[in-house]
């Protein structure tokens, strides 16, 4: 979001970027559009969302604005309301296919309200974008509604890729969330020989330290925590092998198409990765990863095992890298965003 913003607030745009406030948020930075966070005093739940909800949308209805974007599906209907009753116009951003998450579809009831949200909300808004084709198209079927492709890709920022590898050690980055693979990676470990840092936090960070000791894999797998992304790109320069595991339960997890894809790319290591549409599509055109089909604890082994061991597949990857950020840059995909929202001011 940080990144959009930005990019919008360059072309001249007025931005305002309205948030939660959690105990754990991170200070706000500085930077050249308005941030404004909202308190709630229930912390999860549906008195979570129902609370927020309330007020994002007396929030929206006192702002001052031409558009007003929702960002996924937890936020669509104070945009909605608030941008109806103004006569303003509207926008949906898809940062993933929310209703198709893992915790939702596993929980038939919960999945029941967001799937009814999706139904009647999100074909109400003629504007939008996601982050990858397989979302587009899977809306578009569904809805008869258009979402313009913007990826997440990573800024094209020149990072300093010549420096050699540390060739023992393997690179998790991101949320340490359920459904990222993260309980058959550990296990997969055993027969790895190399070292495996996670940088991240999230809600599955608990089961992660209990498998971890369960499997005595300590001096293995070290979590380093939570860094900001400036100082993760700069981290990620230094590994040998990046990793992205994706969890086949829900759509939302199948059509994904990570940042850490895109983290991984620039800064020039070969990552294991899933055998996914979008992954596939991008690794058909620059073959940047190796793919497995599924989280069997033996197909990840082996993968990670291929990189460590064949230096001439690597360094095919490491090439691949960087002719592939080239094309997939935020640099690239911020000139659709801009002729996005420029063609809805011109309408």
């Amino acid at each position: 979001m940080i990144r959009i913003c930005e990019t919008l607030c360059n072309e001249g745009y007025k931005v305002s970027l309205i948030g939660v406030q959690f105990s754990n948020s991170p200070k706000l930075i500085d930077k050249n559009f308005n941030q404004q966070r909202i308190k709630c005093f229930i912390k999860k739940g549906f008195g979570f969302y129902a609370e927020y909800n309330v007020k994002l949308f007396f929030t929206l209805l006192f702002k001052r604005a031409d558009l007003f974007c929702a960002i996924d599906l937890d936020t669509i209907m104070p945009v909605f309301f608030s941008g109806k009753l103004k006569n303003k116009s509207l926008v949906y951003d898809a940062h993933e296919y929310f209703s198709q998450q893992k915790e939702i579809i596993t929980r038939p009831k919960v999945y029941k309200i967001w799937h009814y949200i999706e139904r009647h909300f999100v074909p109400n808004f003629k504007n939008g974008y996601t982050v990858c084709y397989s979302i587009s198209k899977a809306f578009e079927d569904l809805y008869k509604i258009k979402l313009e492709v913007i990826t997440n890709a990573t800024s094209n920022n020149n990072l300093n890729n010549s420096l050699p590898k540390k060739e023992k050690l393997i690179l998790y980055q991101g949320a340490v969330n359920e459904a990222r693979g993260l309980e058959f990676l550990i296990p997969a470990m055993k027969n790895v020989d190399g070292i495996l840092h996670i940088y991240g936090d999230g809600n599955f960070m608990g089961q992660l330290k209990t498998i971890i000791h369960n499997h005595c894999l300590e001096d293995k797998v070290i979590l380093k925590g939570k860094v900001s992304p400036t100082e993760l790109h700069e981290i990620t320069t230094q590994y040998y092998i990046g990793l992205n595991l994706v969890e086949n339960i829900g759509l939302n997890q199948y059509y994904s198409l990570a940042n850490k894809f895109f983290d991984y790319m620039h800064a020039g290591i070969p990552q294991v990765s899933m055998n996914f549409p979008e992954y596939k599509r991008i690794n058909d055109q620059f073959e940047i990863a190796i793919l497995i089909d599924n989280l069997d604890k033996n197909e990840i082994t082996n993968a990670i095992n291929t990189l460590l061991t064949d230096k001439a597949k690597y360094n095919n990857l490491v090439q691949n890298c960087a002719e592939a950020k080239l094309l997939y840059n935020w640099e690239n995909e911020s000139k659709k965003l801009i002729q996005f929202y420029k063609n809805i001011f011109e309408q």
